[in-house]
């Protein structure tokens, strides 16, 4: 093996197979000697789908059990993104490079108007005349999802990202956005990792970033170094 595992956090609504299996991420790991661990957060794709929202309070620590005792590199994409932040900044021994896509501005300031839509189309309450409601009410209707769990998952707060938490984070990290990508502009992020390189995705909104190949190349190159 070329390097350590390398461990993969999809966004919400969806899973590891996915988000990273379907797009190929796993099968190019593999050309280049890697292993992929795969890791569903709790109410996604196989892992436990609690409908109480106080079970999600502990999402972000039982990622921790999916993972080796030995550090590890990994990748998250959006809420896996934001995840994966909160375990690094609080947890730095357990990896080695960090890569976080979808994620930027949006950690540190809300968008109130926008969250209201997003958890009304996951409610099966969506806004006919809003993308991105129905959007999210499509991936709660999809084979495997479970809409009540994945409404408690989006309905329970989050642990917060915070610039102290962030400097934490003193390995390798990649970030990488999408120039039509919510969740921007990086440099709040930027700012607060001490490490970090920026790769922006051109013409690329947050929903097309796990599928695009300049994402997949950046990423590729990075964990190669």
């Amino acid at each position: 093996m070329s390097g350590p595992p390398v461990a993969f956090l999809h966004g919400f609504g969806t899973s590891f197979e996915q988000t990273w299996v379907h797009n190929g991420w796993v099968e190019l790991l593999r050309d280049v000697d890697r292993e992929a661990i795969g890791i569903d957060l709790l109410g996604h794709g196989t892992a436990p789908k609690p409908h109480d929202p106080a079970a999600y309070a502990d999402l972000e620590e039982r990622v921790l059990d999916d993972l080796p005792a030995e550090p590890v590199d990994a990748v998250g994409f959006s809420l896996g993104a934001r995840t994966l932040l909160w375990l690094a900044g609080t947890y730095p021994e357990r990896f080695r490079k960090v890569i976080v896509a979808g994620v930027g501005a949006n950690l540190f300031e809300s968008d109130p108007v926008r969250g209201r839509a997003i958890v009304q189309g996951v409610a099966g309450e969506a806004d006919p005349e809003n993308p991105e409601s129905l959007y999210f009410s499509a991936l709660a209707d999809a084979p495997g999802a479970d809409r009540v769990a994945l409404h408690a998952c989006i309905t329970s707060p989050r642990k917060p990202i915070t610039k102290e938490l962030l400097a934490n984070i003193v390995h390798p990290t990649l970030v990488v956005l999408g120039d039509r990508d919510f969740a921007g502009p990086a440099d709040p992020l930027m700012n607060a990792l001490p490490n970090a390189r920026l790769k922006i995705l051109r013409h690329v909104d947050h929903h097309a970033t796990p599928k695009d190949f300049g994402f997949l190349d950046a990423a590729l190159s990075f964990l190669a170094e």
